[in-house]
């Protein structure tokens, strides 16, 4: 039974992980149609003033910190993994 919920619980990690990915490929597909467009309207209609930099960096920043969510910043080795393989180990050291 302990061994069902543990698989159950995987699974519904895993779809958890693959919907955050899509979300984040999701992202990056309407930036890089929205940009082209945003840059093209500024060097058509106000080609002395290149605006559109502020939206670029700004939306990309938003989307550089999405993609840190979704795939994660392992600095030292530090991440999910570490903190489930502790534990585990922990668990087993009390036993």
């Amino acid at each position: 039974m302990e061994a069902n919920n543990v698989q159950q619980e995987r699974y519904l990690r895993a779809q958890k992980k693959v919907k955050a990915i899509k979300g984040f490929y999701t992202h990056l597909t309407i930036y890089c149609i929205v940009i082209p467009i945003i840059i093209y309207v500024n060097l058509t209609f106000e080609p002395h003033f290149h605006w559109f930099w502020f939206s670029t960096l700004g939306w990309g920043t938003g989307l550089f910190f999405h993609w840190l969510g979704v795939f994660g910043f392992n600095l030292l080795g530090f991440g999910k993994d570490w903190e489930d393989k502790k534990i585990k180990e922990f668990m087993n050291e009390n036993k």
